[in-house]
């Protein structure tokens, strides 16, 4: 399945619910597929972006996503939003390239950490820039599932209960990696200042 946008039709209007969609789209129309695609990816891809280490990685990850969300439909049960069902499987697809990507080059995989950072002139770059590669080299010493627990938690904002519902971990785990996790940053920042005293 491909999930180019720009090429199908459907009769549905956009702004048609996610469930009305996706009766649409079990009952045989992938235009209203299309339509929850565009609805979803930027969402979708600001969550690749956070575990991808290129624009291409963020792409290969996104397709996989819409094409396990297509491929799964008939699983959705609507207990929750589409969104997070959908958000649950963003998860689960980069938690993967994180691990393919360590059994590739045989190291954590987060080398290449992507952070948002606000322009406010050229020192304040150069700090940020300094920031950035503190935190990549940081998080490059957590574990896969610890990377992903910080990552949602402190740069995506969501809740522990919401991280334990994404993921398949119980609230407890995620509380747990999330304090190991926290541990492992503090310590590896703290060595870090120390070796540039």
């Amino acid at each position: 399945m491909n999930v180019d946008t720009s090429t199908t039709v459907t009769s549905m209007p956009e702004q048609s619910s996610d469930e009305s969609l996706i009766s649409a789209t079990l009952a045989g129309d992938e235009g209203a597929f299309a339509l929850l695609v565009a609805r979803y990816k930027r969402r979708i891809f600001g969550l690749a972006s956070r575990f991808a280490r290129d624009g291409d990685e963020v792409e290969d990850i996104c397709q996989e996503v819409f094409i396990k969300a297509y491929e799964n439909l008939a699983a959705f049960r609507h207990d929750a939003p589409f969104e997070h069902w959908l958000t649950r499987i963003a998860v689960r697809a980069s938690h993967d390239a994180l691990r393919r990507r360590r059994r590739e080059k045989g190291q954590s995989g987060f080398d290449d950490y992507v952070f948002e950072v606000r322009d406010f002139g050229a020192e304040a770059r150069h700090e940020a820039r300094l920031a950035r590669e503190l935190l990549k080299w940081a998080l490059s010493r957590l574990r896969e599932e610890e990377r992903i627990v910080i990552t949602l938690l402190e740069l995506e904002g969501y809740s522990v209960r919401e991280i334990a519902s994404l993921t398949g971990w119980s609230e407890s785990n995620v509380k747990v990696r999330a304090h190991r996790a926290r541990q492992v940053l503090k310590r590896v920042l703290e060595e870090s200042d120390e070796r540039q005293r």
